[in-house]
């Protein structure tokens, strides 16, 4: 028994220290496949499966338009939290009790940290993860590296991942050129990006790009380094 337990906590400690290095490593390297590419390559049926598109990009190849799309739609308080937004948790528990249901209090840290290191499904293991996930990236990287590697790993439809590979499969373009429309446009579908379409866009999408696209107005000039500072 007393082996067993040994075996255990040394596996433990080894996962442990296996995951800081992971964090360490993917703060500079781009990360080349995340589990939910692999998942959902598989869940496809054989005759209709092929392989993801996904071309990784510098945060300074990626339009401000679209990063700042993605806040205004995910987390507009992404710059100001330190990976968790408790305003926004406490309004979705409230949302749960009342038996409505609200979108939005699964921060981009959050969304990051699951896409990259877990897998999709729900469950408390997973969550228990993702917390310490988000606990990891937002104490090793930086805001700048965790909206690069979101950009380059969320889906953003049906096998198509990451700003590059949307840009063009949407819009025909790189995504250091997407338009302030454009980019609303594909942050209005990442809720469910296998069912909507970013281009030709549904009413429901049009509404979302519209409002999107005001909030970005109101959110004014982005620039991670420096308001990360005034945290």
């Amino acid at each position: 028994m007393k082996k067993l337990f040994r075996f255990i906590f040394k596996t433990i400690g080894w996962l442990f220290v296996f995951s800081i290095l992971l964090v360490v490593v993917f703060k500079w390297v781009p990360i080349p496949v995340t589990p939910l590419m692999v998942i959902r390559y598989f869940e496809t049926p054989s005759e209709k499966r092929e392989l993801w598109k996904h071309d990784w990009e510098s945060l300074e190849n990626i339009s401000t338009n679209l990063q700042k799309a993605v806040i205004c739609s995910e987390d507009q308080n992404f710059v100001k939290h330190n990976g968790f937004d408790i305003e926004a948790i406490k309004k979705a528990i409230e949302n749960n009790q009342k038996g409505k249901r609200i979108r939005g209090a699964s921060t981009i840290s959050q969304q990051t940290a699951k896409n990259v290191f877990l897998w999709p499904n729900r469950s408390w293991l997973r969550k228990g993860l993702e917390t310490y996930f988000t606990f990891l990236i937002e104490l090793i990287w930086s805001k700048e590296r965790i909206l690069e590697v979101y950009l380059n790993s969320i889906e953003m439809g049906n096998g198509v991942y990451g700003a590059e590979a949307a840009s063009v499969y949407w819009f025909k373009k790189p995504a250091s050129q997407l338009t302030a429309y454009e980019a609303a446009a594909i942050a209005a579908i990442l809720p469910n990006p296998q069912n909507y379409r970013a281009n030709p866009a549904s009413n429901y999408i049009q509404g979302r790009k519209s409002w999107i696209v005001r909030q970005m107005g109101y959110y004014g000039p982005l620039n991670l380094a420096t308001e990360k500072k005034k945290k």
